[in-house]
């Protein structure tokens, strides 16, 4: 059984998403699109057999977390999963676009 520690998130700009691998293998990914100034998330998908363990929590985290590093961009949750990750953690709401 995975774990959250178990799983890696590596960003693929090429590809537009962020993804979750889990020894080696793509379990999950949060896509995004960018414009001037904004990152737009898309969609996030986990694999059924993973789902429950944390893996689209800990996408959400890294994508945002990365974006906030940039300090360039703000964020348009159109994916519901990252809208409903923002809003039960408050502390990511600053990257929000106003």
């Amino acid at each position: 059984m995975s774990t959250e520690s178990e799983v890696t998130v590596v960003h693929r700009p090429d590809l537009h998403r962020w993804e979750a691998l889990l020894d080696g293998q793509v379990v999950g990914y949060a896509d995004y699109q960018l414009s001037d100034g904004l990152a737009t998330f898309t969609h996030t998908v986990v694999e059924p057999a993973q789902e429950g363990r944390g893996i689209a929590s800990r996408l959400a985290r890294s994508a945002l977390d990365q974006v906030r590093d940039e300090g360039s961009r703000t964020v348009r949750p159109e994916c519901s999963y990252i809208a409903g990750w923002i809003d039960h953690h408050p502390d990511y709401r600053d990257l929000l676009e106003h």
